[in-house]
């Protein structure tokens, strides 16, 4: 009888997990740690956004990368002044162990100066994004 109640106690802690991760995934919020953090574009391997850009840490194994990769253009192309950068995470470790990126897809949002105004893990939504421009313009 104690096995049981374990293994429902258990199972219940595993899905609460699972609940709060999956509600967390992907949602555009702001961490402390990235206040005031500068990207140029020499680090990261390509232009910035005249009024923000979106970096795109991914890695080849990764399938949300690649619908994340089609949001962020979608994005990009709609909003003037906005580029998308993609970097492969495999490739850059170092800059990965810097920004502490944990998993892909991470997608950092910068104003115009590079800072860092947000950030999302997971695949975001096409709105949340936008709205996260709003606040780096």
């Amino acid at each position: 009888m104690t096995g049981i109640v374990v293994c429902l106690a258990v199972l219940a802690a595993a899905s609460a997990f699972g609940v709060v991760q999956r509600r967390r995934s992907g949602r555009v919020r702001v961490r402390g740690r990235d206040e005031g953090e500068r990207l140029r574009s020499d680090r990261l391997g390509g232009e910035l956004g005249t009024r923000a850009t979106l970096v795109q840490f991914s890695s080849a194994f990764c399938a949300p990368c690649r619908a994340t990769r089609r949001i962020l253009g979608e994005v990009a192309a709609m909003v003037p002044g906005v580029s998308h950068l993609e970097i492969d995470a495999e490739a850059r470790l170092d800059l990965v162990r810097e920004l502490g990126i944990l998993k892909t897809p991470t997608v950092l949002v910068l104003d115009a100066d590079g800072r860092v105004v947000r950030r999302a893990t997971g695949q975001p939504r096409k709105a949340d994004v936008i709205a996260a421009l709003g606040e780096a313009v």
